[in-house]
């Protein structure tokens, strides 16, 4: 290997894009809990679309755009390595080989747009949804990460190199990019039916659980593997996004308790969540103290916006305008207030003697990629909904997109009607229907009562069946 090279650097970050790629499946849990029954697959199987597109379309020329010599202005990277050509197995970024760089990258690539899904679960074409992925990572999420982390000494990409947007894993290239465009699209796609008429709870808060457990491991590769080797910037990013996340999910606590007067475990992993995405930015700049500040402002804050889709009207199904881009926004600007210079980066925040320069920088960042992702978001989700239309029908929609898009239910209720079709018998009740009377009359009780009875149980059954679905 050349000079410069280190094993227990690289070891480091492959382990932390396995981490990072651990988190799409953990995603997938996080959103499937979160809808109702009958669009549980669908959901998991959104996100894990993600993997096999952005995947494939990395290799081919994703890496490329995203991290290839800039081609112009640092808009954009060049297309010298179109399907990984032209990099060898000795070449290093840093100190570690560009394969490995490359590989971590990807997963932040195949993140991103899972994320945006949960803005439009119930209601969307699973074919459309994969044509979107392949357009939208290639016209809004490469180029904006060579604008966030392509770095050149001076020559990178406008908006982190050029510009000094401080960005450390990805809060405007992942987390507003990708909250922002679930806006552009909610609105593109309309809302579910029933919105704000029918209750659209979380089918299974167990499921919602282990999928933030699950993103909140596997954060800590997302950011500590951002410094690229294992250093003290990574021992200070796996601090900062630990104690960031446990004020978060106390912040949406406290706000839930105040405003509703409960503390509901949707909100505990919702708060944890919302941490996770606002020290994203922030945690190879700030002290530990600074990321229990952005935490509680984070959870708090969040916890308030996720309530804006009902006072504007637009559906965003799971919150991910709420948690993405409200809390990618906190986490960008607040970079401006607690930035020390002496964790990861030289720059200064305002409490630390910086002034207000960083936090205009930070507050240009988070508008030009806010304003390229909705209008970019929208222009394409438009253009997939002209082609092949966006939208399930209306029956699909009612019914359950499970079986219309997948063929599959992720659970099957008929096995509860069964066991109450055995099990009545020996209760003395008979079958649910027509031989309840037989059994009122060998038990000595008026048959009609015990019919209704049966019948009443049967329709109870049915009804848990429907609104589970």
């Amino acid at each position: 290997m050349p000079d410069g090279f280190s094993a227990g650097d690289t070891a480091f970050v492959l382990i932390s894009a396995a981490l990072v790629m651990v988190m799409t499946p953990g995603l997938a849990f996080f959103y499937g809990g979160m809808v109702r029954a009958k669009s549980t697959l669908n959901m998991l199987a959104m996100s894990f679309l993600s993997l096999g597109i952005v995947s494939v379309l990395w290799v081919l020329y994703g890496y490329s755009l995203s991290f290839g010599p800039d081609a112009f202005a640092g808009l954009i990277g060049n297309l010298d390595f179109l399907g990984m050509r032209g990099i060898g197995l000795n070449e290093l970024t840093g100190s570690i080989p560009v394969t490995a760089f490359a590989v971590f990258q990807l997963m932040f690539a195949i993140i991103t747009p899972a994320l945006i899904s949960g803005a439009i679960a119930d209601r969307a074409k699973f074919s459309a949804w994969g044509l979107f992925i392949a357009l939208w990572v290639t016209v809004v999420y490469f180029p904006v990460a060579h604008w966030v982390f392509f770095v050149d000494n001076g020559q990178g990409g406008w908006l982190g190199d050029r510009n000094g947007v401080i960005d450390f894993a990805g809060g405007t290239a992942v987390h507003i990019n990708a909250g922002v465009a679930g806006l552009a699209l909610c609105l593109v796609l309309g809302k579910r039916i029933g919105f704000k008429k029918d209750p659209m709870r979380p089918h299974s808060l167990p499921l919602v659980m282990l999928g933030s457990g699950l993103l909140w491991f596997g954060w800590f590769g997302f950011n500590a593997g951002s410094a690229l080797a294992a250093n003290g910037v990574a021992a200070m990013a796996v601090v900062n996004t630990q104690v960031a996340t446990g004020a978060a999910l106390v912040g949406w606590l406290v706000f839930e308790k105040l405003k509703h007067g409960a503390f509901t475990t949707l909100g505990a992993a919702s708060g944890a969540v919302a941490g996770l995405v606002a020290i994203t930015p922030a945690c190879g700049s700030v002290s530990p103290l600074g990321a229990v500040a952005i935490g509680l402002i984070a959870g708090a804050v969040c916890a308030a916006a996720v309530s804006l889709k009902y006072r504007w009207g637009f559906d965003d199904s799971l919150d991910v305008v709420g948690v993405h881009a409200v809390g990618g926004a906190i986490g960008s600007l607040l970079i401006g207030l607690f930035a020390t210079g002496g964790v990861g980066q030289t720059a200064k925040g305002l409490f630390y003697g910086g002034g207000l320069g960083q936090l205009g920088k930070q507050a240009m960042g988070v508008a030009v990629v806010a304003a390229y992702s909705f209008v970019l978001s929208w222009l394409l989700a438009k253009a997939v909904d002209k082609l092949v239309g966006f939208r399930v029908a209306e029956e699909v929609e009612v019914a359950g997109i499970d079986q219309a898009e997948h063929a599959e239910s992720a659970y099957d209720f008929s096995a509860v009607g069964a066991g109450l079709a055995r099990a009545l018998p020996s209760l003395g009740l008979g079958s649910a229907t027509g031989s309840a009377a037989g059994s009122a009359a060998g038990s000595g009780k008026p048959a009609g009562k015990t019919a209704d009875t049966a019948e009443k149980t049967a329709q109870s059954v049915e009804k848990t069946e429907v609104d589970a679905r």
